[in-house]
């Protein structure tokens, strides 16, 4: 980390993780001090549990199918096998329900694509601060797909430009779902995209008003505070976001709110 994420606060605020007990977390990063650094992080929050470490991919396979954890800190570059296929390889194992959260010092749009290929539901830089890193543990831990603000936008934006489909990057994890439309699809004339067969997908106008706020790059909580509303009720509206437009994860979101004309393109 940083030197800035060195001189922690007493005591970091604790997150709501939604859950009885601390996440547990499985470390994955080549360089010692690292490691011991990220741990000192999350232990200090109270609300995470590092239950193992690894120095490289290899190691880390048999570290998670060991500790079985509720998320893995996975660095990009190490030795002997590199972060990314080792998600891929958990992602891939049906024995492993662990979420993975890709940690880099490397701000590249390449990683972060094949990041989202293999699976990964998080990908956050290691200059973030450290009540950003705990917070990102607890939401991928919950559900949700969390993506660093620097390289998310640039990258959804060069996947529409390109053609409206993300797999002409190469961006699979940013494709939409089956419920959505192609690029240039109708859009009702409501200003709500239309589903298969040309429906309008009855999204709300609360709705359409979260998703407008998630194509910004903003988080639950920072659409909770826009709205004057609790994070609960937003984690909800999202959820009947991505259910109604057959879409996996906020990620897809995004893509289609610029996708679908609702945020224009800049």
């Amino acid at each position: 980390m940083p030197s800035d994420a060195t001189h922690l606060p007493a005591t970091l605020p604790t997150p709501d993780t939604g859950s009885a007990g601390p996440v547990r977390v499985v470390l994955v990063d080549d360089h010692a001090m690292m490691r011991e650094g990220i741990r000192t992080i999350l232990q200090a929050s109270g609300a995470i549990d590092v239950v193992g470490t690894a120095a490289n991919g290899q190691e880390a396979l048999a570290v998670v199918r060991e500790q079985a954890p509720d998320v893995v800190c996975m660095d990009v570059e190490m030795p002997v096998l590199d972060g990314l296929e080792a998600t891929r390889r958990l992602v891939a194992d049906p024995g492993v329900t662990s979420r993975v959260l890709v940690l880099t010092t490397f701000e590249r749009e390449d990683y972060l694509i094949t990041a989202l290929e293999a699976g990964a539901s998080g990908f956050l830089l290691k200059n973030s601060r450290p009540e950003q890193l705990v917070d990102a543990i607890v939401a991928v831990a919950a559900g949700e797909a969390l993506l660093a603000p620097e390289l998310t936008m640039a990258v959804i934006k060069r996947a529409v430009r390109a053609g409206g489909t993300a797999a002409t990057t190469g961006a699979a994890a940013m494709t939409v779902g089956a419920g959505a439309p192609t690029a240039g699809a109708d859009t009702g004339g409501l200003g709500t995209p239309a589903g298969a067969g040309g429906v309008v997908v009855p999204l709300t106008d609360r709705e359409l008003e979260v998703l407008e706020l998630l194509a910004l790059g903003l988080s639950n909580e920072e659409i909770a505070a826009r709205l004057f509303v609790g994070r609960a009720t937003v984690k909800t509206h999202v959820s009947n976001v991505l259910a109604k437009l057959g879409l996996r994860d906020r990620v897809q979101a995004v893509a289609y709110a610029y996708r679908s004309g609702l945020v224009p393109l800049t």
